[in-house]
């Protein structure tokens, strides 16, 4: 079977303090057939290339937006790389079928811990729900939402040491996106990836070999 293309847009502003995110851009670049852009590193003045941005989405399958949770958003220039790239014409409305039936998650950091994100709880809403905005780009465009992969605590995720296996467990879900072995429906379908994702993939995939010479290192935030 023909492997997929899988997009990662990494959108952090404060890469130097990231104990999380920085780790698991680092793991996706390192992955075959899958393309690690880190957007704050390339457009540091917000000035967006809207055709190179296009194009790199028709190059590929699947569209991950990675970033720490911004008040319940994404960072400044992931919205405005929405803003400008997911054109009238392009991405939605007449002849704007160019990202139609592509896959499209989000996978997200958030300082709060789980229980936070419920309905009974401090933020009052899932973590899907709050993200409904960007579920409903993914139904505008034509693309496939899949549940949020998602890491919650992640302020405390270090000292916790929790970072070396979500970092594992990113690794085998990209690679088992490129390799066709990730149940669709079932991912879909689901409140966030982070907790079946042993149930998603097909054929056990050895993590620790994807992700020998990624290692912890002390820094200071999500």
């Amino acid at each position: 079977m023909e492997k997929k293309k899988v997009l990662v847009l990494y959108a952090h502003p404060s890469q130097h303090r990231s104990e999380v995110n920085q780790l698991l851009f680092e793991a996706a670049v390192s992955i075959p057939n899958v393309t690690a852009i880190d957007l704050y590193g390339l457009y540091p003045t917000f000035n967006i290339n809207i055709d190179n941005e296009q194009q790199r989405l028709l190059d590929h399958d699947v569209v991950i937006f990675q970033f720490p949770l911004y008040w319940y958003s994404t960072p400044a220039l992931l919205k405005e790389w929405q803003d400008l790239v997911l054109e009238y014409g392009f991405a939605y409305g007449q002849d704007g079928d160019s990202l139609k039936d592509k896959v499209f998650f989000c996978a997200i950091t958030a300082g709060g811990k789980e229980d936070a994100y419920q309905s009974e709880g401090y933020n009052h809403f899932t973590i899907r729900q709050l993200l409904q905005p960007l579920e409903q780009t993914a139904y505008l465009t034509g693309m496939r939402y899949l549940a949020p992969f998602a890491l919650f605590g992640s302020r405390t995720a270090l000292e916790e040491n929790r970072i070396q296996e979500h970092v594992e467990r990113w690794s085998s879900l990209l690679t088992g996106l490129v390799e066709n072995k990730v149940d669709l429906d079932k991912a879909a379908s689901a409140e966030k990836l982070t907790h079946i994702l042993d149930e998603l993939i097909s054929d056990e995939l050895n993590s620790s070999e994807l992700n020998s010479g990624i290692k912890i290192r002390e820094t200071h935030n999500d």
